[in-house]
């Protein structure tokens, strides 16, 4: 089970041949007052897990959060067009951090790894950034971009996992599920 409403996600796992169904949990994702970034990434991929497993105790369920993080300021999806432009171009020409929690349960059991990335934006004028937004990609992104699409030319650089990027990084997923009897195969 892919707790998960993440089209990202969905799309990594279909890479991979790996058979899912995906239940999108109900998870309260605001920011806790003093909360770290790495808590709240923490927090919200076992909170997702745990729903899940409420509603399908006996299967193995993978759950995931990423957030964006510049200066130790979360950076969620952005709520307009305007945010999303105002994001952008706090993260243009700097280096940010990429921080995915996975989590993977069945019958109660719970294990968690941790992921942090780091993205260098290109320098850019503020024309390119709304145009990039006026796509209506970065709309519903962490962050307000999306590396493996059309937010791939404001990039410079990637230190670390580009699917953790993405949402999942796939070493730390596969790893969990190998621990839950589920190891990766390339035939099934």
């Amino acid at each position: 089970m892919l707790a998960s409403g993440s089209p990202r996600r969905r799309q990594l796992l279909e890479m991979l041949r790996i058979p899912f169904t995906v239940i999108v949990p109900d998870v309260d994702e605001h920011v806790r007052p003093g909360e770290s970034p790495e808590h709240y990434v923490t927090r919200l991929s076992r909170a997702k897990a745990e729903a899940v497993a409420a509603r399908a105790p006996a299967e193995v369920i993978l759950a995931a959060d990423t957030t964006v993080v510049l200066d130790g300021v979360i950076f969620g999806k952005p709520e307009s067009r305007a945010d999303a432009v105002a994001m952008l171009s706090r993260l243009q020409g700097r280096t940010h951090e990429v921080m995915t929690a996975v989590a993977v349960m069945r019958d109660g059991e719970l294990a968690q790894a941790f992921d942090v990335s780091r993205v260098t934006f290109r320098a850019v004028d503020e024309a390119t950034l709304a145009a990039y937004v006026a796509t209506g990609e970065p709309l519903d992104k962490a962050g307000a971009y999306a590396i493996q699409g059309l937010g791939a030319p404001l990039i410079e650089r990637v230190d670390g996992d580009f699917f953790g990027v993405m949402g999942l990084p796939l070493r730390l997923a596969l790893d969990l599920l190998a621990r839950f009897g589920r190891p990766y195969r390339f035939t099934r």
